[in-house]
């Protein structure tokens, strides 16, 4: 008789989580504590499964991933949109916990998407940090825009409320200065990005908070995981336009606000984007080719622990 690899699929709410597994169909539904998260650890451990795969749920998931990883369990936190493309190519046009539970199991069965290891306690407050300044800056975009438009009787509080947020703003800068300095290997990483001419302290922050993976993988394997490769839609004869796709989202943000500075005061950047105009290339088509170089330097500087001059970026 053979053994078939295991595999689990959870869906995590904010008061339950809900178990499946595949290919014996076995599904229970527990509690979000960390009496019954315990216990299922140790249920899963029994089971020694190849593969166990959430969704990311905007944090709701950390203290799961967390006690799994510490368990040796092989976790991966997969993007929402490829699970639910996932049930549509099979079939699952339905949802609730449990099947997205199922849904989860089967992908893990299937696609097998490679664990990572889990981020450190400092890369993870870093993150935190990361992400509580964009929503503060989205806080405070929103709030200009509502200025404008607002009764006068609400224009005193949305200035108030704008005041403060600049405020709070500028602490979480202070804090995120603090937290990369304090850290020797932080320091190191950081005046190396910071030594590229466009790369300022949010985006040096971002990649290292967001994308651990910098300096550690080939030139391709960087640009489609930040999502600035250019991914072919040709169906026969048809040859339709490249578009960039996927990716990190808020690390590929930020990298567009740094390349938009670097195309200005960086020679490099300066010289390619111009070149590329040049030759016909519509303003977002070099914009995004200077995005993709930008992040092929940054990647070989880290992957080389060389800090910026302008031979070596071109041969980046």
């Amino acid at each position: 008789m053979v053994d078939h690899p295991v595999y689990v699929g959870i869906d995590v709410a904010k008061a339950t989580l809900d178990v499946a597994v595949a290919p014996t169909a076995e599904r229970w539904t527990l509690a979000y504590t960390e009496r019954e998260m315990a216990g299922l650890v140790t249920r899963l451990t029994a089971l020694a499964p190849a593969l166990v795969v959430l969704e990311a749920t905007g944090g709701l998931e950390g203290p799961l991933v967390g006690a799994l990883a510490a368990a040796g369990l092989p976790v991966v936190v997969v993007n929402p949109r490829q699970i639910r493309d996932f049930a549509k190519a099979t079939g699952t046009l339905a949802k609730t916990d449990a099947l997205d539970a199922t849904v989860l199991a089967r992908f893990a069965a299937t696609v097998r998407p490679t664990p990572r290891p889990l981020p450190d306690a400092a890369t993870q407050t870093l993150a935190a940090l990361v992400t509580r300044r964009r929503q503060l800056v989205e806080m405070l975009t929103a709030e200009r825009n509502r200025l404008g438009s607002a009764p006068r009787t609400l224009r005193a509080e949305i200035q108030a409320h704008i005041t403060w947020l600049k405020r709070r703003l500028a602490r979480l800068d202070t804090d995120l200065g603090q937290a990369i300095r304090t850290s020797p290997a932080w320091r190191v990483q950081d005046d190396l990005l910071r030594s590229v001419p466009g790369v300022g302290p949010v985006l040096a922050a971002t990649l290292l908070a967001s994308l651990p993976e910098l300096g550690r993988l080939d030139r391709k394997a960087i640009a489609a995981l930040v999502g600035v490769a250019p991914l072919n839609r040709d169906s026969g004869t048809l040859r339709g336009r490249r578009r960039v796709w996927g990716g990190r989202a808020a690390v590929r943000a930020v990298l567009y606000m740094g390349t938009l500075v670097a195309v200005r005061h960086n020679p490099v950047l300066r010289a390619f984007y111009q070149r590329l105009r040049a030759v016909g290339k519509l303003p977002k088509v070099a914009l995004t080719a200077c995005m993709r170089k930008l992040l092929t330097i940054l990647n070989a500087m880290l992957k080389h622990q060389q800090p910026w001059t302008p031979a070596y970026a071109h041969g980046a």
